[in-house]
């Protein structure tokens, strides 16, 4: 996937913070302009993983621009018309349930509702412990609704945790170009 113009958007689950920013080099590195969105938690939140203050910069420097952290700032993605894709890496639980619900209190929800109304796909990189769980619904919702797309998931720790699924960050360039074309990336569902 190249020179092309994504939105990448990033909600708090936390621990998967340094997983994300090789797959947002690589999409750099192929001459992709990339502008970030931050979930209000993603922006402010500052956890044992990540400080925020420290994880805005890195995404600046990483992309050369400064995330969206406002909702005011993310709702002129829809009039500007000016993404090709919109990827939510990590899309938490939280983010799933009001996505489904037509909830839009972050800036990442007010970019997706945004985007979505260009007729443009969204892809969604899920990372929730309650994925098998209260969340089923939701993601299935989600696979039902036009122009939504998933990277390839699977558990990711299913002893421990058991209704917990990640998304295959190294897939996120894949899925996004067959998310372009129409078209989900298969197999959804990974093997171990």
């Amino acid at each position: 996937m190249n020179d092309r113009n994504l939105g990448f958007a990033i909600t708090g689950s936390f621990c998967t913070f340094k997983k994300i920013l090789p797959a947002l080099k690589k999409l750099i590195e192929k001459g992709n302009n990339i502008t970030t969105i931050l979930s209000c938690a993603a922006a402010q939140t500052d956890t044992r993983f990540y400080k925020a203050e420290d994880f805005r910069r890195d995404l600046e420097s990483i992309t050369g621009k400064k995330p969206i952290c406002t909702i005011a700032d993310a709702e002129p993605i829809g009039p500007q018309n000016n993404l090709d894709i919109m990827i939510i890496a990590p899309c938490t639980g939280n983010t799933l349930a009001k996505l489904a619900s037509a909830i839009t209190d972050t800036p990442v929800l007010m970019a997706a509702k945004a985007h979505l109304r260009n007729n443009k796909p969204l892809l969604i990189a899920v990372s929730t412990n309650d994925a098998l769980s209260a969340n089923a619904k939701n993601i299935g919702e989600l696979m039902a609704r036009k122009n939504i797309f998933f990277v390839p998931f699977a558990q990711d720790d299913y002893v421990k945790k058991c209704n917990s699924l990640i998304a295959d960050y190294n897939l996120i360039e894949e899925a996004a170009e067959a998310a372009i074309g129409g078209f989900q990336l298969q197999p959804i569902i990974k093997k171990d």
